[in-house]
């Protein structure tokens, strides 16, 4: 198992009622349409989030499109992508992460819409949130669909996947915000306290029985308010606490990077499907 993949290999094994897809192969684990689990994926997914923020205040902040209309933009590029995942047939990287970014991007005017426009608050919108990703577990719980990622084989477990990863998104913005803003320890702070759990959940991996599915997913709401405090770092003003790049060049140095990875990853995937 590569790097900080948090499924162990006993969880690998798909059920007997879910038939054999023809393009699994070559590493990949469960449906092709989802990425392994590496060291990779969440050095993307950190990636992806932390543009998410930084677009996403470029489009209502800095383009001054304001948080409701932004909303109502990323809501229909997520919709939009969303729609073209869950009708392929194997893993597309580009799709993917198109997917992945466009719930940053949306989760994040989102929460500045619930937590500014709304005035709800950091704290508040946060609770709110909570309980609405408790609320697609609980469903997802008694559709009997497994919460283990790499055994989602059907497009109901699909939908539910991607309906707790854009409220864990929206919910990460809210925490980065609230970490940032509402207590003492500004963007870096902010980051390094998320960070900083990361790192327990790894060792909690390695060293207890905890369930890897669950710490799998304690980790993919984590990395969103570390995107989200990563993204201010690097976008807010020198006098605030930040880098200074702004949301343009903080949006442009990271989707470099971000479409970097990507290319890497595609030549994996091409790879893999070519000795399978």
């Amino acid at each position: 198992m590569e790097g900080l993949g948090l499924i162990k290999k006993r969880d690998m094994g798909r059920p007997a009622a879910v038939p054999a897809h023809p393009h699994i192969g070559g590493g990949m684990e469960g449906l092709k349409k989802l990425p392994q689990i590496t060291l990779v994926f969440w050095i993307m997914k950190i990636a992806a989030t932390t543009l998410g923020e930084t677009a996403g205040d470029l489009l209502a902040q800095t383009m001054k499109v304001g948080y409701a209309v932004s909303s109502m933009i990323l809501i229909g590029l997520f919709v939009v992508s969303l729609v073209a995942q869950l009708r392929a047939k194997r893993f597309h990287p580009v799709l993917y992460w198109t997917v992945i970014l466009s719930t940053s991007t949306a989760g994040t005017t989102m929460s500045d819409f619930m937590n500014r426009t709304a005035g709800l608050g950091y704290l508040n919108g946060a609770l709110v949130l909570i309980t609405a990703l408790s609320a697609v577990f609980v469903v997802w719980k008694l559709s009997g669909h497994p919460f283990d990622v790499t055994r989602i084989a059907t497009f109901r477990g699909e939908v539910l996947y991607w309906a707790a990863i854009l409220v864990s998104n929206t919910l990460g913005t809210s925490l980065g915000d609230f970490l940032a803003d509402d207590t003492s320890l500004g963007f870096a702070g902010g980051a390094l306290v998320v960070g900083g759990l990361l790192v327990l959940i790894v060792i909690a991996k390695y060293t207890s029985p905890i369930s890897t599915t669950l710490l799998f997913w304690i980790a993919f709401v984590l990395t969103r308010p570390l995107g989200a405090t990563t993204g201010d770092f690097f976008s807010k003003p020198i006098a605030a606490g930040g880098l200074g790049y702004g949301t343009i060049g903080a949006s442009l140095i990271l989707t470099t990077v971000l479409l970097a990875l990507i290319a890497h990853q595609a030549g994996r995937s091409r790879s893999s499907l070519a000795n399978s």
